[in-house]
């Protein structure tokens, strides 16, 4: 069980987030110092381009901290054949998880049948690695991301993630709320995109993420831990 946001609220909130750097201009120094990062706070992954996941991987070796790399991203238009060559690649890589984007184009049109294939062809190449699977709420109705997610449980995801933080909008607890009523206990839920405060990332625990994607990790568990001292949760 990935488990709820109240549950997860026990262990912190520095072990619910993906520490993120995925801009193309992110250079092997930036991937190195988000490494360092979530060694020292204690994040749940370091979550990167393919390009980086060896060298991630590498340098996070002997830790709890994940390797998870994206796949298909940001548009997920590249195929499923394309899709599961990928990620059979980045489990060579050493990823421990995959954060696939799902056909969109194909959830949009109705072609659910497209969809599944879609994930269940990454299911299948990724050797048993934690599989996230994004949606881009943004894009999105509420019955489209009831589908996706739907499908997504069917054929063995372990999390449903709202957003890859590059089209038009990022998570909303709303999303949120309405993935987790419809995946229910036993799958994870993972809110990125737009996460740059600790409130923003508590309330979306709260709405039922059980996982933060974030690229301002550190000043979200800053804050987060200042609050605290406060006595402020």
């Amino acid at each position: 069980m990935q488990g709820l946001g109240s549950a997860n609220r026990e262990i912190g909130l520095a072990g619910l987030i993906d520490h993120t750097v995925l801009k193309p201009d992110a250079s092997r120094a930036d991937v190195a110092r988000r490494c360092d990062e979530a060694l020292a706070h204690g994040f749940a992954s370091v979550c990167v381009n393919g390009v980086h996941a060896a060298f991630v991987a590498e340098r996070l070796r002997g830790s709890s901290v994940k390797t998870c790399a994206v796949l298909g991203f940001p548009l997920g238009a590249s195929g499923a054949a394309a899709k599961a060559a990928e990620a059979a690649w980045l489990v060579g890589e050493g990823a421990d998880e995959l954060d696939m984007v799902l056909d969109i184009g194909a959830l949009r049109e109705g072609d659910l049948e497209r969809v599944r294939a879609d994930i269940a062809a990454v299911r299948a190449a990724s050797g048993g690695r934690v599989l996230k699977v994004i949606l881009e709420t943004c894009l999105l109705d509420e019955a489209q991301i009831v589908a996706a997610c739907r499908i997504a449980a069917e054929t063995g995801a372990d999390f449903v993630k709202t957003s890859t933080g590059f089209s038009t909008g990022g998570a909303t607890v709303e999303a949120v709320a309405l993935m987790r009523r419809t995946v229910g206990p036993d799958i994870g839920v993972k809110a990125s995109g737009g996460i740059r405060t600790a409130e923003v990332a508590r309330a979306m625990v709260a709405a039922g993420a059980s996982r933060i994607g974030a690229s301002a990790s550190v000043a979200i568990v800053d804050a987060s831990q200042e609050k605290a001292s406060a006595g402020g949760y």
